[in-house]
């Protein structure tokens, strides 16, 4: 026996039925997979075909599941206040996949939102809409050529920048993975590497194929065949001889932090370009995406990616800074253990941190703080900052305690960032949730670089406290993919643009 009040409905055949509550709930979620599992294949298409990138409110939809796709059409009522069916952006999802477009990022959401409910388009046609809205990218081909990539190192950081860019491989991938180096080449050495990017205890299962070329000495991913070369020193290799020409050498070591010791990559033939992924010493520019990626020119041959911290905290501080003005502040983070911690008690050569990670909270120092200042500089002298390392092993979350120059309440400085979250050039950096029971582990596979914790803001008179959490490894992976973008000359614009 089912419950609930009876509700009249019209079959397809238009004949008058009643179905109760529960049955309209499941022939509405019936409905929803049917259109989710009709966009995967134009999504996947429309990437692998013409380099275009859907996404609904900056969340995306390349290689994403049914379920993901119907979740991400969800998040559009939590900011909007109103629903936006799947039925309702289908038609646009359709429309843009028989159009020639050049690559670019588009938000069906955004444009299926602003049609059907912010009279965007006023008088125009569906196609007209569209043909306006993506003009930019409309009847103009593909210009941009393929980039090398080699990962030097591959640690933690360098498997997820290989997940992240071959999840996204095919013909219209600019960055291509060719090679990655490393030091050993014992017997197995093959295998484990393959398998260390097979599975992962945090992110899980790589999303594709996998095997080993011992022949050939490589892995094969995804269709994607990978050099392992084993060497000591980046003077010992040469990578022309693997068919990798003018490569962007991406070091995941940390062992050479400044222009002079970096240069060192420039020994072997075929690297073209150096980005470091972490924060890098003397004249090189520490970049964060989104922040102060402008300042990459033509000519620059050795980045920094900046660290994870750095990364989260700036486009939030940014905004801030952009909106209220900041006098000074504390910035606490509470940071996931790292392998530069110990498992267990034991000697290390910085304080405290010889103490086991999984079973203590450790007091530490960042430069995160610091840091900021090279991205931002109008910030320089104005942050302090600490860190704690806790017994988690991802996902981390920064405390930022800031005096403004103009007084504020709440409900103004969150609905600003919730703003800025989705319609800013900060909208791939910042993320928002209004959630009161979201955790660390939610967060893990965060592709932005700081997620805004809205319920634990703190704000009174001109002072604030905001909590900002951030997947230090993955968020801070995907802030690395778009940096390398930038060195390679690879830009697509996003679409619609924000105003």
């Amino acid at each position: 026996m089912t419950t609930g009040t009876p509700l009249n409905l019209q079959d397809v055949k238009g004949e008058t039925m009643t179905l109760s509550h529960e049955e309209q709930y499941q022939r509405s979620w019936q409905e929803r997979q049917e259109y989710a599992e009709n966009m995967q294949p134009i999504i996947g298409r429309l990437y692998r075909n013409k380099g275009i990138e859907v996404v609904v409110y900056g969340r995306p939809l390349v290689n994403a599941t049914t379920i993901d796709i119907i979740k991400a059409h969800k998040t559009v009522e939590r900011f909007e206040h109103q629903k936006l069916r799947l039925r309702e952006s289908f038609p646009l999802l359709e429309a843009i996949s028989k159009m020639e477009l050049a690559p670019g990022r588009v938000d069906i959401g955004k444009l299926a939102f602003a049609y059907l409910y912010k009279n965007a388009g006023e008088g125009q046609t569906l196609q007209q809409y569209l043909d306006s809205q993506l003009s930019e990218i409309l009847h103009r081909g593909d210009q941009i050529k393929p980039v090398d990539v080699v990962l030097y190192g591959f640690g933690r950081i360098g498997r997820l920048l290989a997940r992240l860019m071959l999840e996204r491989s095919g013909p219209s991938s600019k960055l291509r993975l060719r090679a990655i180096v490393v030091r050993g080449g014992r017997k197995g050495d093959l295998e484990k590497r393959a398998s260390l990017l097979r599975r992962d205890s945090i992110h899980g299962p790589f999303n594709g194929s996998i095997t080993v070329d011992e022949e050939n000495v490589g892995i094969k991913a995804n269709g994607t065949f990978i050099k392992v070369i084993y060497a000591d020193s980046p003077e010992l290799v040469d990578y022309t001889q693997y068919g990798i020409h003018d490569a962007l050498v991406v070091d995941n070591t940390g062992i050479w932090k400044d222009d002079k010791e970096l240069s060192i990559h420039f020994k072997s033939k075929g690297a073209a370009k150096v980005l470091l992924t972490a924060p890098a010493k003397g004249e090189v520019h520490n970049v964060v995406y989104g922040v102060n990626h402008n300042m990459i020119q033509p000519e620059d041959r050795i980045v920094s990616a900046a660290s994870c911290t750095t990364n989260a905290i700036t486009p939030v501080l940014k905004a801030l800074n952009d909106e209220y003005g900041i006098k000074n502040g504390h910035v606490e983070t509470v940071h996931s253990y790292t392998n530069d911690q110990n498992l267990i008690d034991n000697y290390h050569k910085a304080e405290r941190r010889g103490r086991a990670a999984p079973l203590n909270m450790v007091i530490t120092s960042t430069g995160a703080a610091s840091a900021v200042a090279k991205a931002l500089p109008e910030l320089k002298g104005k942050l302090t900052g600490n860190a704690i390392r806790v017994p988690t092993p991802n996902v981390s979350m920064a405390i930022l305690s800031l005096n403004l120059n103009k007084e504020t309440n709440r409900d103004e400085l969150n609905n600003y960032l919730q703003k800025v979250a989705l319609f800013s050039e900060l909208q791939d950096q910042i993320d928002f949730t209004s959630s009161t029971e979201i955790v660390s582990s939610d967060l893990v596979g965060s592709r932005y670089a700081g997620v805004v914790d809205s319920q634990a803001t703190i704000v009174q008179d001109d002072r604030c406290v905001l909590y900002v959490w951030y997947d230090n490894e993955f968020g801070y992976s995907t802030q690395v993919i778009r940096v390398m973008n930038e060195m390679a000359g690879i830009k697509y614009p996003t679409l619609p643009v924000n105003k």
